[in-house]
């Protein structure tokens, strides 16, 4: 199959793994601006609408094995077309979740194409380009992320405030089938993916430089969120 490319040689598909990366992260990040609208909608304290983030991540840090494992079977391109189906359908579930409890089985299930995706995404990118342009594919499809922080979070927050935090979810919804119908119309077909030692992975993941790293993460990351989770009720109920 001919890749598609831009009037600058940029892969188009590149472009598609963005749409995808924006999607994933604003979904991720913009209910820290809606507890406040969450907890007052589902009648839940604002420490337990923070769990919200709390199961999102989780699910992220458990999903994102396992889904590794069971999109082995498929191709990379299919397995980012159903890793963006969950996407859709999880966020769909979000935006109709009746109650605390539907609202959270739904985030889980969300986050689990979170960590997969980027994996095979940042994989497929490098793939698009010739060895020393991968480095700028990469940046590429996580510059979908950095505009997800900048312009999708603070809109989507935005929105939630203005007509109810079910319409950020009913907008983020939207993105799964434009990033679906992009990933299928420009990701080149590739072969089979390549089947997954998992004694190997396991084994890499308990040298000691590797559980060093990850510690270092989980602890920074821990300051960082414990802060910006309670960031809308810290600026509107504490600070004024």
């Amino acid at each position: 199959m001919k890749q598609q490319s831009s009037s600058t040689g940029i892969p188009l598909a590149l472009y598609a793994l963005m749409a995808g990366a924006f999607g994933i992260g604003t979904t991720e990040f913009v209910i820290m601006g809606l507890l406040p609208e969450v907890s007052r909608d589902l009648q839940v304290s604002i420490p337990m609408a923070g769990l919200l983030i709390t199961g999102y991540a989780l699910g992220v840090a458990v999903g994102a094995p396992i889904m590794s494992i069971l999109m082995a079977q498929f191709s990379r391109k299919r397995s980012l077309l159903w890793l963006m189906g969950i996407f859709t359908l999880g966020n769909l579930a979000c935006a109709v979740a009746p109650d605390y409890t539907t609202l959270m089985i739904a985030r889980v299930v969300t986050s689990f194409a979170h960590g997969t995706f980027f994996g095979i995404g940042a994989i497929v990118a490098t793939d698009l380009v010739s060895k020393e342009k991968r480095a700028f594919a990469l940046a590429l499809m996580f510059t979908g992320l950095t505009v997800a922080n900048v312009v999708g979070v603070p809109a989507g927050t935005w929105l939630g405030q203005m007509l109810g935090w079910r319409s950020t979810f009913w907008a983020v919804t939207m993105i799964g089938p434009i990033a679906l119908a992009a990933l299928y119309t420009l990701l080149p077909k590739d072969q089979h993916a390549e089947k997954v030692d998992v004694k190997s992975e396991i084994t890499t993941l308990l040298q000691p430089q590797v559980i060093a790293g990850l510690l270092l993460t989980i602890i920074a990351d821990t300051g960082l969120f414990a802060v910006l989770t309670y960031l809308a009720p810290i600026l509107t109920d504490v600070a004024l």
